[in-house]
């Protein structure tokens, strides 16, 4: 069985850990480092993990971890990961994968040259919902796909890590991550153009995100996402057939399909996903099976297809005119 430890204990690990702690069976809750060993001794002992650590690079230094899952601000990502896999450990990164494409180019091929494991924990595209998707599309039950729109919003102004520019904060990397990436599932990424716009914090971050995407084929996404608000997390995937609707599209709990019915629609089918601990156990998951296979990439998120969504962000933001202090 694997020994996990997670480099970092905010909110986030958090949540790995509660997901753990459903696993024990798959893999071993080991390690937890942070920058307080009081923190990181408390973590260990509300989440019943066996070692507690007071720096990172006393946890990176066991030759007992086998996985780190990297749960720093963004910020930090491209310089733990790199410190993750120097010391031989397979690597579960948190979204955003890294600040820019430049930095995640950087840990991919490190993890190439040593032979790790190195993922992003971008959880959608491991969930069940994403096959179940997949498969309604590619039954034709809706038809053609011809757009896309998805929203993600959520009042996080009152967390440092997302409005503070030296942790990499802004609307983009937190949570436009999501929409984007519910785009790219569904049309690929044969991009024409992109077009983003956003509206600034007061910090000097994106606060609300507007991008619009056209495809190669004529096809195009409409998506937005901001900090300062709450919205419906709604994905709607339109064919010339009807549409599908995906109920919160940074956790998918349920898929509807709605068929056309002259210039209206009918609901003809409403789909539950199937239950979870966290819904992180399926990057979990996936990550060990990748491990035991040998292999330096998920296939559920292989490396190409997280450069392809931090160029993406990358435009955005050169279109934004916004740069972080840790480029």
């Amino acid at each position: 069985m694997r020994n996990f430890a997670i480099l970092g204990a905010g909110w986030i690990a958090d949540l790995m850990a509660k997901t753990l702690a459903g696993m024990r069976d798959e893999v071993h809750a080991y390690a937890v480092a942070s920058r307080s060993f009081e923190k990181a001794q408390k973590f260990a002992a509300d989440h019943g993990f066996e070692k507690a650590y007071g720096s990172y690079e006393e946890m990176l230094a066991d030759p007992k971890v086998d996985l780190v899952y990297v749960a720093t601000p963004h910020s930090l990502h491209h310089t733990w990961t790199i410190a993750c896999l120097n010391a031989g450990k397979h690597v579960l990164c948190e979204k955003a994968f890294a600040v820019n494409e430049k930095q995640a180019g950087e840990m991919i091929a490190l993890a190439r040259e040593k032979g790790l494991l190195l993922a992003e924990a971008i959880w959608t595209r491991y969930q069940p919902a994403r096959r179940m998707i997949d498969d309604l599309i590619q039954e034709g039950v809706i038809g053609k796909i011809e757009v896309v729109s998805a929203n993600l919003d959520y009042f996080i102004t009152h967390q440092e890590r997302s409005v503070n520019p030296s942790l990499a904060g802004g609307a983009l990397l937190d949570v436009g991550v999501y929409p984007l990436n519910f785009a790219s599932m569904v049309m690929g990424n044969r991009i024409r153009r992109i077009v983003a716009g956003c509206v600034m914090y007061e910090t000097g971050v994106d606060a609300k995100d507007h991008i619009f995407i056209e495809y190669e084929n004529g096809c195009m996404a409409t998506l937005y996402a901001s900090m300062t608000d709450q919205s419906n997390r709604t994905g709607c995937i339109c064919g010339t057939k009807g549409y599908i609707e995906v109920l919160n599209i940074n956790n998918p709990q349920e898929i509807r399909v709605y068929r056309q019915e002259g210039n209206g629609s009918s609901l003809v089918s409403s789909i539950p996903v199937p239950k979870q601990i966290t819904g992180y156990e399926y990057e979990v998951r996936a990550a060990l099976t990748a491990i035991e296979e040998g292999k330096v990439e998920c296939p559920e998120m292989p490396h190409e297809e997280t450069l392809e969504i931090m160029r993406q962000m990358d435009e955005c933001r050169r279109q934004f005119g916004l740069v972080l202090p840790c480029e």
